[in-house]
């Protein structure tokens, strides 16, 4: 993502991500980091350690996924307990009605999770990013990765994790683009 995002920005970047592994430590992000940002999106209570590793730096209000997660992440496990060949386990992120231009704060950047059991029942996914700057990734994937994980300890069958098909939008370097 760095290297193709270096020199220009990238409409509609995809790849396909295994999840068995999700952690990607950068600089910006070390492992605590990522935990801390998983957390608190996953909607749990967070140390005063955790909480002053968030700034703007790592991605600001944008990241803040958390309203109604808990809820939402439990109509999936629902959605694929009763109906495993379902359609409709998607998690939304959205802005609110009408999604105001003019601040940043309202701009979210990852817009839907599309989960699904894979031809090997492993619990996988499709992920819509409106967009994606290149250094917040890692903050990104570990949150999905993190997702996949809840519900599938939340499921009767208890998968393991297959692949993100990850959509982008358009691709940056930095957040500041």
């Amino acid at each position: 993502m760095c290297e193709a995002s270096q020199s220009q920005s990238v409409r509609n970047y995809t790849q396909c991500l295994d999840m068995r592994d999700f952690v990607v430590e950068t600089e910006l992000f070390p492992k605590s980091v990522l935990e801390a940002y998983s957390s608190w999106n996953l909607e749990r209570p967070l140390s005063d350690i955790d909480r002053s590793q968030m700034t703007e730096a790592r991605g600001g209000t944008q990241g803040d996924y958390r309203e109604g997660m808990a809820k939402k992440i439990n109509n999936v496990v629902d959605c694929l307990s009763r109906f495993p060949q379902s359609k409709r386990a998607v998690i939304t992120i959205s802005n609110n009605a009408f999604a105001s231009h003019q601040e940043d704060a309202a701009a979210k950047c990852l817009r839907e999770l599309h989960l699904y059991f894979d031809d090997n029942d492993a619990l996988s996914a499709t992920v819509f990013f409106r967009a994606q700057a290149a250094t917040i990734f890692p903050k990104n994937i570990h949150f999905i990765g993190s997702v996949m994980t809840e519900i599938a300890k939340q499921l009767p069958t208890h998968p393991s994790l297959g692949t993100v098909f990850y959509h982008a939008t358009i691709l940056v370097s930095e957040r500041h683009q």
